[in-house]
């Protein structure tokens, strides 16, 4: 569980609380929730006509990464294409097939298979870059899914205070509907920007970077492959991959 996000929105909502507290209002007009259905169905809506449903079910799936990250251990992963290196050394590619139905990570899995299978170096790294492309695409598309998100939610707030005023025009000659009313449009608004730049446009900027260091991984290990089908000595091919620890 990522604690830094958790206090980041603690912090942020409760700023927004504090501050409304200070200036004499109640918390409890914040809480609208025919102004959170118009933002929050709104934006769905606008989200889902923008994207294909394989992006935007993977957005969604990719969300929880906000709050627990995958998993990322390069260390371990270099010590594993060490240790690779040393037994095709030492006892030939063919010795590394028992390993194949060990490995659980796809691309991994499928990089292994076309060194063992005594693919070139060039070849290795062809077919790998196109499926770093194939996945890069995929989850690119799916963070900017968030982005997008964060771009309508304003916009549809608008589109709120301009229904909430609407209904305040409809009922001038009842004044105790005219509260609700303007509350609806102001809450609206509130709701369409706290969204966007609290939750929506934070939550597409943190996949991206969790997209940049899981691509990072995804090179390492093409360069770890490729080594070690050039017969690349052990020691250089460690030196070479530090590079990629953060």
């Amino acid at each position: 569980m990522d604690k830094l996000t958790i206090l980041g929105l603690l912090v942020g909502l409760t700023g927004i609380a504090t501050g409304q507290l200070l200036e004499g209002g109640g918390v409890d007009i914040l809480f609208q929730g025919t102004a959170f259905l118009i933002v929050f169905g709104g934006t769905l809506g606008a989200v889902m006509v923008q994207c294909r449903m394989p992006v935007f079910l993977t957005a969604i799936k990719m969300g929880r990464w906000v709050f627990v990250e995958p998993k990322l251990n390069s260390q371990a992963l270099l010590y594993e294409l060490i240790d690779w290196s040393l037994v095709a050394r030492k006892s030939g590619l063919l010795a590394l097939e028992p390993r194949i139905e060990h490995v659980e990570d796809p691309f991994l899995n499928k990089g292994l298979q076309l060194l063992v299978d005594g693919a070139s170096p060039e070849k290795i790294r062809e077919v790998m870059e196109v499926e770093i492309h194939r996945w890069e695409q995929l989850r690119w598309q799916s963070a900017r899914v968030w982005e997008a998100a964060g771009g309508y939610s304003p916009t549809i707030g608008i589109i709120g205070a301009v229904l909430g005023l609407m209904h305040v025009m409809q009922n001038l000659s009842e004044p105790s509907k005219l509260g609700a009313g303007i509350a609806v449009a102001f809450v609206a608004t509130i709701y369409g920007v706290a969204f966007a730049n609290l939750l929506f446009i934070p939550v597409a900027n943190k996949l991206k970077n969790i997209i940049m260091r899981q691509s990072d991984m995804h090179e390492m290990i093409v360069d770890g492959l490729t080594a070690i089908a050039s017969g690349e000595n052990p020691r250089l091919l460690e030196l070479k991959l530090q590079g990629y620890l953060e």
